[in-house]
């Protein structure tokens, strides 16, 4: 379609950068507010970590997503489907945060034939999960382990990332290129968050 003379259109906030930080915040049991966003994009995600137990407080264009310190997250199961159900692109990073969860939490993954390739990454960290077809089922653990992984993907890269900030020791995420390419300031902006990472040129 032609869009008429004098006709001003706003692209929409990226919902899987936005839900990566949220994701983040989880994982890290911080306090983050992710601001430029629109909340409604949102709820997939939204609901889930609420499910979980994690507080939210949703404004206008901002979420902020904190954890009680009294309480921990609870396992959960998770199902991807096309907007408006729960994104594949936001897959690795939760499995990323259910691994760090007590108990058995869950993945079906219905969206992308080959989106468990990052899974062998992160079992090099100390992950428990065990995969079936397009099913993946994960004991959390009670600490990761820094070690040196790949970035598989755009979204598996993203996810070593946030493993490697609450994994024991030092975390080196290779193959960041492709990360790049979808994350603006990645590094910058986790490290205004507390992160202690460096981008490493070889």
């Amino acid at each position: 379609p032609v869009l008429p003379a004098g006709c001003s259109y706003a692209v929409i906030p990226d919902q899987i950068e936005a839900g990566t930080y949220m994701i983040a915040a989880a994982i890290t049991r911080g306090d983050v507010t992710v601001h430029g966003l629109i909340p409604k994009h949102m709820e997939p995600l939204s609901a889930k970590l609420e499910e979980m137990g994690a507080q939210l407080d949703i404004g206008d264009d901002s979420i902020r997503v904190w954890i009680d310190p009294e309480e921990n997250l609870q396992a959960a199961s998770f199902k991807t489907i096309p907007y408006p159900g729960f994104p594949t692109d936001l897959q690795p990073q939760t499995t990323v945060m259910l691994c760090t969860v007590p108990g058995t939490s869950r993945m079906l993954e219905t969206v992308w034939d080959s989106r468990f390739q990052y899974v062998d990454e992160l079992k090099m960290m100390g992950a428990q999960i065990m995969t079936s077809g397009q099913m993946a089922i994960i004991e959390g653990v009670n600490q990761l382990t820094g070690a040196i992984v790949t970035a598989r993907d755009l979204r598996a890269g993203a996810a070593m990332v946030l493993a490697g900030l609450v994994a024991e020791g030092t975390t080196e995420v290779t193959d960041i290129a492709k990360i790049e390419r979808g994350y603006e300031n990645f590094i910058h902006k986790l490290r205004s968050l507390g992160a202690d990472i460096t981008r490493v040129e070889k």
